[in-house]
This record gives C-alpha cells, sequence and structure tokens, in this order.
C-alpha cells in the first residue's frame, strides 16, 4: 500500500459553504475587494484547491459609508453602440455604493469566474439583511490578516 496519498481534494459537488457578514463601515474600497474576493473563491480554508470551487457567501452592510479614495480620479467611459453618439463619463464617487463594489470585486476575478462567484454576493446599504437563517459570521476586517480566524471556524 502507498501511504503517500493522502491528499484531500472537496468533491465538485462540496456542500460546506459558510456565510460571512463584514461591516463596510469606515472601510477602503481596494482593501475590503480583496478580502470579498479571498472569502468568495475559498482561499482562506486550508483544502484549498484552485479547480474545484469551495468558496463561501459574504453579506456585506452599510455599503453607503464606504471609503474610496477621493484625491485620485477614477472615471466610468460608457460608450454607446450608436455611431455618432458622444462617450458618457462619470466619476466612481458619484455612482451607486453597490455599483462600485460590484466593479471593484469583478475586476479582481477572472471571466470564468465572475458570474458564479458575483452570486455569492450580497451588497445592503443598511445595518439589516435577510438572512438570519443561514447563521453567518461576522468577520473583523482590521485583524483579518493578523489573526487566522477562520481555521478554527471552518468546518
Amino acid at each position: 500500500m502507498n501511504s503517500l496519498n493522502k491528499t484531500f481534494l472537496p468533491t465538485k459537488n462540496y456542500k460546506n459553504r459558510n456565510w460571512f457578514i463584514i461591516d463596510c463601515k469606515n472601510q477602503k474600497l481596494g482593501r475590503l475587494a480583496t478580502i470579498i474576493v479571498s472569502l468568495l473563491k475559498g482561499k482562506t480554508k486550508p483544502h484549498y484547491y484552485p479547480s474545484i470551487d469551495i468558496g463561501d457567501y459574504v453579506i456585506l452592510l452599510n455599503a453607503d459609508s464606504i471609503i474610496i479614495n477621493e484625491n485620485s480620479k477614477h472615471y466610468i467611459v460608457n460608450k454607446p453602440g450608436k455611431p455618432g453618439s458622444s462617450l458618457k463619463i462619470k466619476n466612481v464617487s458619484d455612482c451607486l455604493p453597490k455599483f462600485t463594489i460590484e466593479r471593484a470585486v469583478k475586476g479582481m476575478l477572472s471571466e470564468t469566474e465572475t458570474k458564479r462567484l458575483m452570486r455569492r454576493l450580497n451588497i445592503y446599504s443598511e445595518s439589516s439583511h435577510p438572512h438570519q437563517a443561514q447563521k453567518p459570521i461576522e468577520i473583523n476586517i482590521s485583524n483579518f490578516h493578523s489573526d487566522n480566524q477562520f481555521n478554527t471556524q471552518m468546518v
């Protein structure tokens, strides 16, 4: 018997998905987006494997109070397909916060992952949400990288 092949790989029908709550109050957009992407992909789990989807669900609360760098200029350019029509340019800080967060997270995902993983992201502008039945785990962003708080709570 060969005892070297003991690596655990989750199957395609992996059902152990956790729900996490993140409070966006006074959080920076870029730092928050990297944490969201790592949770959606499942990179915080000890048995992460790139070709198998073991990611979790993420609930964002208070999305209106997210911090966007006001000093740098970020624009959204909309090019309608009609010839002769002008470009529509909007400042990112003037857009809806839900659209801004989705755009930042989509930019960090590949094209094949985007549609599947964005279904697991729920963004709310107030502090209430309809996902109490899933018993979500609250995450403190300030000590996300210093404490590895996920390994103790994962199943």
